[in-house]
């Protein structure tokens, strides 16, 4: 066993044993993003192999939504407690197991039980291999590690949607769950290998009383809100009961942690400014900007008629566009306030979103490929250097808490987003069909599939989808408000930290 100590003092660039812990993380997070970017292009084919409708099959991403939303506020307190690595490799061990179960689903039901079991184990892959990179890398390193950590992002939304498509349409519907287990199994043995040693600390008490809040609080909320569509408005029963106990039990889990010493989620994080703008600022990025990523595949298909692997490969010029900018935003994250990354980013976005705002049947592809390019560059220059901002100013010894609490507010932020749009989608798509919330997009498909009706179908659809795209585009443009208040100088380093080597901890490699 050997210690390999940090970069040399003033030294920015990632040495060896910072790059195999990437490595490594890196591997889990495309396994994780490409599951979930798989799966947004196969819920159409879904929903025909077993014979039901758009709102049951919407389950299969929300139960994976809830179960991480269950899931990620342990992370922080098992992190401590039985140490990363095991926490890295069990996270991966159930991620496995589930994707190899709702591959051998045999109907909807079998299916969303097996997706929330994979929700269990995602939950757990990027926060707690977020907390293994940024200690290895250090505070003065953190823009330099989220520009790394991107690298799934961009493949991700690229290979994903491709690689998805291509399986539905020439192999089976079932091998996007299945590709997971190569790549599972490499990562098990990769974390095995090279990962630092765990240093389990003495952990604090359990907030078990906390878990029972926040945990059930942040399902019951996105539960209730992704019942809208098929309740048919906020007035039904199964909408605004489990949505208020949601909420009565965030409140009182906020109330709670402010009086106890050790609570599941420390809010005392949330007196750093620096962190707080950030968060606000990622709250509204996550629900405008990945609300609007889910529903994109479904314009395709829907509106355009195009194959799930055509969708897919429609879907790459804002992978690439990200790919462009995200490491340049990346490294200038370190060394420039955040600010004069972010809202440069967002102003991007936004022109890029005014193409699919004015969608029609026949918009040009030209068109909305450039657009997706642009929304791309604007992705890769706002997302990391947000997440950088809240982690910079922070200690080393608050990473894990941090990180788990960055990654809550991600993935509930993004599931309310793709709730609350899909949500508008459908009563959108209602209204121009004549029919009841829960089954606009069948009446839709079953319209647009009619050689009789396709062509006025289309177009109905596509004004539907242009419609939802502008409220996509309204939550956006509210995020430049925090986004204004991020920091605009270089930070400087945590209070209490002596210089850049003592901000990282040394890496113990087997």
């Amino acid at each position: 066993m050997s210690t390999q100590s940090p970069a040399a003092p003033g030294g920015d660039k990632l040495d060896a044993g910072v790059l195999k812990v990437a490595g490594v993380v890196i591997l889990g997070a495309i396994m994780a993003i490409l599951d979930t970017t798989v799966v947004n292009v196969a819920l159409q084919k879904l929903t025909i192999e077993f014979q039901t409708s758009f709102d049951t099959i919407q389950w299969i991403a929300t139960g994976y939504m809830l179960a991480l939303a269950t899931v990620i506020p342990v992370t922080g307190w098992a992190s401590d407690r039985f140490g990363t690595k095991r926490l890295y490799m069990t996270a991966i061990g159930l991620f496995l197991i589930g994707s190899m179960l709702a591959g051998m689903a045999w109907d909807v039901e079998s299916l969303i039980i097996f997706r929330v079991l994979q929700g269990f184990g995602g939950g757990m892959l990027m926060p707690a291999g977020m907390t293994i990179l940024t200690r290895a890398a250090g505070p003065h390193r953190i823009g330099r590690v989220m520009g790394v950590l991107g690298v799934p992002m961009l493949l991700g939304p690229i290979g994903g949607p491709i690689l998805g498509g291509w399986l539905v349409d020439a192999v089976s519907w079932r091998w996007i769950f299945y590709i997971n287990v190569p790549i599972g199994l490499i990562t098990m043995a990769m974390a095995w290998r090279l990962l630092p040693k765990d240093r389990p600390e003495p952990s604090e008490r359990f907030d078990f009383i906390g878990m029972l809040m926040v945990s059930p609080g942040l399902a019951a909320l996105i539960f209730g809100v992704s019942n809208i569509p098929a309740a048919g408005g906020v007035g039904a029963v199964d909408v605004w009961l489990p949505a208020l106990a949601g909420i009565a039990l965030l409140v009182a889990f906020v109330v709670r942690a402010n009086r106890v010493a050790n609570p599941l989620l420390d809010l005392k994080l949330f007196k750093n400014r620096s962190f707080t703008v950030a968060m606000v600022t990622m709250t509204f990025f996550c629900v405008a900007f990945f609300g609007a990523m889910l529903l994109l595949p479904t314009y395709f298909v829907l509106a355009r008629g195009e194959s799930a692997m055509n969708a897919g490969l429609l879907l790459a010029p804002q992978g690439v566009g990200a790919m462009l900018t995200m490491p340049i935003a990346g490294r200038f994250a370190d060394k420039i306030g955040a600010r004069k990354i972010v809202l440069p980013g967002l102003v991007l976005m936004l022109a890029g979103l005014i193409a699919f705002t004015q969608l029609t049947a026949t918009t040009p592809y030209w068109l909305l490929l450039s657009a997706l390019f642009v929304m791309g560059l604007g992705m890769g220059a706002t997302m990391m250097p947000i997440t950088s901002a809240a982690l910079q100013t922070l200690k080393p010894q608050d990473m894990a808490k941090a990180s788990t609490a960055t990654n809550i507010l991600q993935q509930t932020a993004g599931a309310i987003g793709a709730a609350v749009l899909s949500i508008i989608l459908a009563a959108l798509l209602a209204g121009k069909f004549g029919v009841p919330t829960a089954q606009g997009q069948l009446a839709a498909t079953a319209a647009v599939m009619n050689p009789a009706t396709h062509e006025a179908a289309s177009g109905l659809t596509a004004d539907s989808f242009s419609t939802t795209f502008l409220w996509s585009m309204i939550l956006l443009a509210l995020c430049l408000i925090p986004a204004a208040f991020l920091p605009k100088t270089k930070p400087a380093l945590p209070e209490g930290v002596d210089g850049e080597v003592a901000a990282a901890p040394p890496i113990m490699t087997h």
